[in-house]
């Protein structure tokens, strides 16, 4: 299915959405009783920081990000690296708050920023033909994290201090990426694309938007408020999950069980998506994206049997699943690749600051007296309204030829 080259690239991907694990709110959450108790601070206090520092990660790395658009892709990935290798050795040192929120910044702009950032943006930029199949693989990366370093991470505290685990990371950082690398990518640079006479022609007659224009243009805002609508949403979700099984009245571990749900549907369609792409492009199939979203939040409305549970997440996982490839797809076909580095730093930023929004504007509604089926009123609200949105644009979201 890809050529020698063209394999390497979505490796490079695959490896980098896996560390990039590392700085995702499912491993730092790992962490927090140990942290919590070692500090002596409150599930409030840690999420305070959490968010601040989650918040600040997501600005800086708008004009970080950028700087991949005039980098060879070695060299930028390798300052990567030593950054996200430095993060994990300063987590292992936090002993207070303070060092605490810089460590928590470190991991998030590194880890979840930067890490999942290269990998995306390199694939975009090199596949056009194959882009979704590509961006699919590259993306299970990150899904085999989420399947086995929880549990290895749990057996791994039982026998050593977390602060371990750490250093051990960080060396295990800066031993083996920077090695697989340069085997996988030494080869490519800013004009490597995948191998096809069809693409070069496409290309060459598509109007390369440069981040400004993109700012001045009506459909981006449109297309982000889509996009950005499972980050909010579903990290809302996932955070104040107990306060989700304490208003439904269900067991204590209902919810983790129905993550099988939503692991299973999230990776059958991030497979599906890739081929569903190349085929029908991510233009035509952006409409559909939030659908399931869209049914989970009704479903937590009318439902309250326990095994309401197992669809409620099995539909976000769906949705999971099609914006992870569309949400590097869809701005490659519409903008061109050429500065797709500047783009995406932008819409990746976006996406880090979305998952803040939804665990601050969640904890202030639950504050305020909400209850989950309000909640998911208004996040049924927000999905609804910007997929009316989208849907009366829909036939104007085709690239600009030159």
């Amino acid at each position: 299915m890809f050529k020698s080259l063209s394999l390497k690239v979505i490796i490079f991907g695959f490896i980098f959405t896996f560390f990039s694990s590392f700085g995702q709110s499912f491993f730092l959450g790992i962490f927090n009783s140990s942290i919590r108790n070692d500090l002596s601070i409150t599930h409030g206090q840690f999420g305070t920081i959490y968010a601040s520092a989650t918040l600040l990660s997501s600005f800086l790395l708008i004009w970080i990000g950028k700087k991949i658009d005039d980098i060879n892709i070695l060299k930028f990935s390798l300052l990567v690296i030593i950054l996200l290798s430095f993060s994990c050795f300063f987590f292992s040192k936090i002993s207070s708050v303070y060092i605490l929120f810089i460590a928590i910044f470190l991991m998030r702009f590194s880890g979840q920023g930067m890490m999942s950032h290269t990998a995306t943006t390199t694939i975009s930029r090199y596949f056009n033909k194959s882009r979704g199949k590509a961006l699919s693989t590259g993306w299970f990366g990150l899904s085999t994290a989420e399947f086995i370093l929880p549990v290895l991470m749990i057996f791994l505290l039982g026998l050593t201090d977390w602060r371990n685990i750490w250093i051990a990371i960080s060396v295990l950082v800066i031993i083996f990426l920077p090695l697989a690398s340069f085997f996988l990518v030494k080869k490519i640079n800013l004009d490597s694309r995948e191998p096809s006479d069809e693409n070069n022609f496409k290309e060459k007659n598509i109007k390369q938007w440069k981040r400004i224009e993109v700012l001045k243009d009506f459909r981006f805002y449109i297309i982000c408020s889509n996009m950005l609508a499972m980050p909010w949403i579903a990290t809302g979700v996932f955070v104040y999950q107990s306060f989700i099984l304490t208003s439904k009245g269900w067991g204590p571990y209902i919810i983790a069980q129905s993550f099988m749900a939503y692991s299973i549907t999230s990776v059958i369609t991030l497979f599906l998506s890739g081929f569903l792409i190349d085929r029908y492009s991510s233009r035509n199939l952006l409409v559909y994206m939030n659908i399931p979203l869209l049914l989970s939040a009704i479903v937590l409305f009318y439902f309250k049997n326990p095994i309401s549970s197992f669809f409620f997440l099995g539909l976000i996982g769906i949705s999971n699943g099609l914006a992870n490839v569309l949400g590097s797809s869809t701005w490659a076909e519409i903008y061109g690749v050429k500065h797709i580095g500047s783009i995406k730093a932008l819409t990746t930023a976006l996406m880090v600051f979305a998952t803040a929004f939804g665990t601050a504007l969640f904890g202030i509604l639950i504050d305020l007296g909400f209850s989950i089926e309000n909640i998911s009123v208004i996040s049924g609200t927000y999905i609804f309204l910007s997929l009316l949105l989208l849907f009366l644009i829909r036939s104007r979201l085709n690239p600009t030829l030159l």
